[in-house]
């Protein structure tokens, strides 16, 4: 994956639905590259918005774009968002399609499925299935890239609970400083 700006640049982060409806917009700033992908962060006050809704940022976080698979011939199939406390939500990854820079900014297809990571009693599970099973039918999507989304959900879940890299601190809490380093 190129990278189409250099760190410190802001820009948005912009999500469809399958049927290239609009979804989310996520105001960011380019933070740099790693061993992962992209990383990407905002800070309190920064705007995130979809039809029906417009959200302030509360606390910094840090999103991650993997580079795709190799030999994908689509992007990559999640963002993974951690937020820093006191946010009770400390991981949530968006389970997507073609997740990509795609000209001057990244974009991604939202699939419904999340995998999210709680402080509380919650702790780590699968969100959004109930959308997912009514998605697959009215947007239909393709059987490929529900056996794929379907295979991968379960796997990130488990690599969540076990902590593993890029879904752990010691891979994120460097991008945090990152982001508070630079001068917006």
């Amino acid at each position: 994956m190129t990278t189409q700006a250099p760190p410190g640049t802001r820009l948005h982060i912009n999500w469809r639905k399958w049927d290239g409806g609009p979804h989310w917009v996520h105001d960011v700033v380019y933070l740099g590259r790693d061993e992962w992908g992209a990383w990407f962060g905002q800070r309190p006050g920064w705007r995130s918005h979809r039809p029906g809704r417009d959200t302030l940022l509360k606390a910094s976080c840090v999103m991650l774009l993997p580079d795709p698979e190799p030999g994908s011939d689509h992007g990559a199939e999640w963002l993974l968002t951690v937020n820093a406390p006191p946010q009770r939500t400390r991981i949530y990854i968006d389970i997507a399609w073609d997740v990509r820079w795609d000209g001057a900014e990244p974009t991604a297809i939202d699939m419904d499925l999340d995998v999210v990571r709680r402080t509380d009693a919650r702790g780590v599970y699968i969100d959004d299935e109930d959308e997912w099973e009514e998605h697959r039918v009215e947007y239909g999507y393709p059987l490929h890239v529900v056996n794929r989304l379907e295979k991968i959900t379960p796997e990130i879940r488990d690599r969540v609970i076990a902590r593993e890299a890029p879904f752990n601190e010691e891979t994120t809490h460097p991008w945090f400083e990152v982001l508070a380093q630079l001068d917006l």
